[in-house]
């Protein structure tokens, strides 16, 4: 049987510029039938979105789903608390985690892996306004040694 590849729906990048990331997880989301319509057509975003624990269950809260326009009567609230997917030791251990102080739990991409909706958080430790400039200014440095090599290359 051919695996069809990972269809990549929502990213969220202001995660990555507001927070390092430590570990990555793979979860997956419980969905009602519109919504995975409408999220095969892309119409999702998860800029404000965020994840919490809650009675040893995990839920990403503020992630906008578009109600699917042929949904009608079956489409639900686009901002409503979707309950994540994960094994009871992978709760506990991120629930452990986030009680250190400084970590939380952010949403970074929402993707289509084997048919089934997934949705990829990261353990992630905020940055001070100084750690973004750094990045900033590594990522200019970054695009301008690139620029000169294609200049070089060319000429």
């Amino acid at each position: 049987m051919k695996k069809e590849p990972m269809k990549l729906v929502a990213n969220n990048k202001k995660a990555y510029h507001d927070y390092f990331i430590e570990e990555k997880y793979e979860c997956g989301i419980e969905l009602f039938g519109t919504e995975v319509k409408s999220l095969r057509l892309g119409k999702c975003s998860i800029k404000e979105a965020y994840v919490s624990i809650n009675k040893g269950e995990v839920f990403v809260e503020g992630m906008n789903i578009s109600p699917y326009e042929k949904g009608n009567i079956f489409n639900r609230d686009p901002l409503r608390v979707r309950r994540l997917l994960l094994h009871k030791r992978e709760i506990m251990k991120l629930a452990g985690q986030v009680a250190v102080k400084g970590y939380t739990l952010v949403p970074l991409q929402v993707y289509f892996k084997d048919g089934r909706a997934k949705l990829e958080i990261g353990l992630a430790r905020g940055k001070k306004l100084y750690d973004k400039r750094e990045d900033k200014m590594k990522k200019d440095q970054r695009r301008e040694t690139e620029r000169d090599f294609k200049v070089y290359l060319k000429g």
